[in-house]
């Protein structure tokens, strides 16, 4: 009996290396999975292949490098939110929600000034339109208003300002999350974070603004949805000396660059180690470019990023 049960007991210590062994390997498999690391081997490879095309006519996101690492911004305790910039006062925008607010920051990320927004709910995206004018998004209601910018200091009230609502999906808590506009094109990019995850593009905003009512919404579905490593879509910024699209996706910690067609040119992860960061991105929620090409990221609760091209 004892020479059988150290025979059992051989060939299980044999056997648990190997069932070890197994479990290992499935939970990396799993884990390659969830983040899409076969597609982002593809296209690493890809993008690389084309890189001596493109550098010189992209934002080419590969090359770019953090300079400001999750500084907390001052008076701000959680929910920062969209980001853009104002080219003419050379400070950056940006909302918080709940309480609803709209920011003034410098481009290292200092505080300027705070203006409530009342009567808003649920602001989560913000561009500049240019002409003094901003648009701020409201995920629940897919609302779209345009208010002037800040002159003195005070709330800003969304009954005086100008709104289009565009409800196409049951939206919950995962409706509209960024904005992004074409100056010259005229076009109002909108990205909804998921189930779906979206990306419209509604034409005619500005001129409908001076009463020649002509809005015209159009689905790119098609941009977005052979992008799987990208699970949600947290912002979009229009870069108007290339004429792309630039997308981010909080869940998969990335940056993707679009050209005019809608096809992946380059993309960078915001994982520890990429980009010179020392920790990861925890919640990317908003992204915008100056005119220089500088890159700005904010992070719930209340982080703020700067990044510049090499």
């Amino acid at each position: 009996m004892r020479a059988l049960a150290r025979a059992q007991l051989g060939r299980f210590a044999t056997l648990r290396p190997a069932w070890w062994y197994g479990c290992a390997l499935f939970g990396l498999l799993y884990a390659a999975a969830t983040v899409h690391l076969d597609e982002r081997l593809f296209y690493t490879l890809k993008t690389t292949w084309h890189e001596s095309s493109w550098e010189r006519r992209s934002l080419w996101l590969p090359e770019y490098r953090v300079k400001i690492e999750a500084l907390p911004v001052a008076t701000v305790g959680n929910n920062l939110s969209g980001l853009t910039y104002d080219e003419h006062r050379d400070h950056l925008w940006a909302v918080v929600n709940n309480p609803e607010e709209l920011l003034a920051l410098g481009r290292d990320g200092s505080f300027i000034a705070r203006y409530p927004l009342q009567g808003f709910e649920d602001v989560e995206g913000i561009t500049y339109l240019g002409d003094d004018l901003l648009v701020v998004a409201e995920e629940r209601q897919q609302s779209l208003v345009i208010l002037p910018v800040p002159k003195i200091a005070g709330p800003l009230r969304r009954a005086e300002g100008r709104s289009i609502t565009l409800a196409l999906n049951d939206a919950e808590n995962s409706g509209f999350e960024g904005v992004g506009y074409d100056r010259a094109g005229d076009r109002l990019f909108v990205v909804k974070e998921q189930s779906p995850r979206k990306l419209y593009e509604i034409q005619g905003i500005k001129r409908s603004l001076s009463g020649a009512m002509d809005i015209k919404i159009i689905d790119r579905q098609a941009w977005i949805e052979k992008l799987d490593m990208a699970s949600d879509l947290s912002s979009v910024h229009f870069d108007e000396q290339t004429g792309h699209l630039v997308l981010l996706s909080d869940e998969a910690k990335m940056m993707l660059e679009l050209d005019a067609e809608g096809e992946l040119v380059s993309f960078r992860s915001l994982w520890s180690g990429f980009a010179g960061l020392e920790r990861s991105v925890p919640q990317a929620e908003g992204m915008t470019f100056d005119a220089s090409g500088n890159l700005y990221l904010i992070s719930e609760p209340n982080l703020f990023y700067a990044f510049e091209h090499e």
